[in-house]
């Protein structure tokens, strides 16, 4: 993920190394891959700040359209879809509007609570139905549950207990399918569509991966959501029947076919396109989390972007003069800095301590190493932390999950840091950051 794709293609190419056998055939060969980690760690969709992830979108199109060039496909889009106002609350209704509806109940809301309810009701007592997903609910039932959630989703008073499971599964994709837009949305849904004809199934994934990054955030948030509980009934085949294909077949045609779009099907092609969607569904179920990355030359883009920004912003001050040396003394002092072998810098940890810790890094220190000597700290000492932590030498045996480190300004807005980032290596990409310890929102709170 640190070269561009399009630059990875065009090499393949170049050597003709791309061949019909690397296709996916069957659900039971899927090709295992593993992003290599650079020494800056892997950065995932949720780690770049709103600000920095605003940048992202204009980026992947970019990439993606010099992608298509290289392999000799159109990248076709469509419109965007002009959305009709409904008196509904939940169904039928724009994603947006949804969102803000239930942000005004829980604020930072990112998939709307009605998806939250469905999906976690099946998880609760649907995964172990047999055939979940694929038998249909009682269609006078679930147009009878519909209006109930319409009239009492948002008071408490619905009663999910008392719900047949494969009704709740018909809801759950009555919603998909009733959605104004396309989940996949409009402009986009024949770039996914096409995906399927790229022979190579790693330039199918980079394709995937960037039409992901493309998506608003509401869309890709709910498809996330919808992806992971995906991939639970997957993982409970045994039980309920339903494999990687089968639910990728029965999910397709909610995702890939929409009213509100035309559907110009060639007379003899419908097999044909919807076993392609299904590939598709089933590419983003089983490699989700290859999908939900942000490559590392994106990452590299944006730093470049908030430095030329920076840079414009200094070019409009009075006193540039003064400016321009002090960019120009900064430069010096990075470039003297990469020949370092070490380096000792303060981490903050504002939201835990008032202190600051002093931290020795070398070629060997990761994000890891920091966090979990923090922790050891933290846990001995109590409130009475030492200052200095020495970190010359790393010890990797056991893993810090409850606390995250950030970098935070400079060239980045901030970014959550993987733990096998290499530091020293970070610092002399962006030496006026900030590193911030905060803790993993996902656990409880320490203190």
């Amino acid at each position: 993920m640190d070269i561009a794709y399009s630059e990875q293609a065009a090499v393949l190419l170049k050597g003709s190394f791309l061949s019909e056998s690397r296709r996916i055939k069957d659900g039971n060969t899927l090709t295992k891959f593993k992003i290599h980690k650079g020494r800056l760690g892997v950065t995932r969709v949720g780690d770049l700040s709103a600000q920095d992830m605003k940048k992202i979108p204009t980026l992947a199109l970019i990439e993606l359209t010099a992608l298509c060039d290289v392999l000799g496909f159109e990248l076709k889009r469509n419109k965007a879809a002009k959305l009709k106002t409904t008196e509904k609350k939940l169904f039928g209704v724009p994603l947006n509007t949804l969102l803000e509806n239930d942000q005004k109940l829980l604020p930072n809301t990112k998939v709307p609570l009605l998806l939250q309810a469905l999906l976690s009701c099946l998880e609760k007592r649907g995964l172990e139905t047999e055939g979940i997903l694929r038998v249909s609910g009682s269609q006078t039932r679930i147009k009878s549950l519909e209006q109930k959630l319409e009239r009492d989703f948002y008071t408490g008073l619905f009663r999910w207990d008392e719900v047949h499971q494969n009704d709740v599964s018909g809801l759950l994709k009555r919603f998909i399918r009733e959605l104004p837009a396309p989940l996949l949305t409009a402009e986009y849904l024949p770039a996914f569509a096409a995906v399927q004809n790229i022979p190579d199934l790693k330039q199918r994934l980079q394709a995937l991966n960037l039409l992901i990054l493309i998506l608003p955030e509401p869309n890709r948030n709910t498809l996330k959501a919808l992806l992971e509980f995906l991939s639970k009934v997957v993982a409970r085949e045994n039980n309920n029947k339903m494999n990687l294909w089968n639910v990728s077949t029965v999910m397709a045609p909610n995702l890939f076919m929409h009213k509100g779009l035309p559907n110009k099907i060639p007379e003899g092609k419908e097999k044909q396109l919807a076993e392609g969607a299904a590939d598709v569904v089933r590419m983003m179920i089983h490699y989700q989390d290859l999908l939900w990355t942000v490559s590392s030359f994106l990452v590299a883009q944006v730093r470049k972007l908030n430095e030329s920004n920076s840079k414009r912003y200094q070019f409009c001050d009075k006193r540039i003069k003064n400016l321009l040396r002090k960019i120009h003394a900064d430069k010096d002092k990075v470039e003297k800095n990469q020949a370092e072998p070490s380096k000792v810098v303060k981490v903050h940890a504002s939201l835990l301590l008032k202190d600051t810790l002093e931290v020795h890094l070398n070629n060997a220190t990761r994000v890891a190493d920091v966090l979990r000597q923090f922790q050891k700290n933290l846990c001995q000492n109590g409130w009475n932390i030492v200052t200095t932590v020495n970190l010359l030498k790393c010890n990797n045996s056991t893993e810090c999950t409850n606390l995250l480190l950030y970098e935070v300004g400079g060239n980045i807005g901030e970014r959550c840091l993987d733990p096998d980032t290499y530091l020293l290596d970070l610092y002399h990409i962006n030496p006026h950051a900030e590193w911030i310890i905060k803790q993993n929102p996902l656990y409880p709170r320490m203190f």
